[in-house]
């Protein structure tokens, strides 16, 4: 089991993938992912250009300030999703 660098900030990559989707989605576009099988390897790709790691399922949740930006940014991302 590889350790998780504890200096990278982590997030749960299905959220972040969401998130940017529902925005795509917002601006009248309509992204795909995964249209050929397995969406994980673009998601990746995906966070990984945005410059954020994801974390092994045994992370755990991510740390109350992190819950909280992700939250914020659920917020201003998509009004009216509680």
């Amino acid at each position: 089991m590889s350790e998780v660098d504890s200096t990278v900030e982590t997030f749960n990559p299905w959220s972040v993938v969401n998130l940017v989707f529902h925005h795509l989605a917002e601006q009248g576009l309509h992204p795909v992912l995964g249209e050929t099988g397995d969406p994980a390897e673009a998601a990746s790709a995906l966070l990984t250009a945005l410059g954020i790691a994801s974390a092994p399922d045994h992370a755990g949740p991510a740390a109350a300030p992190v819950q909280d930006m992700l939250a914020e940014l659920r917020k201003q991302m998509m009004p009216g999703i509680e």
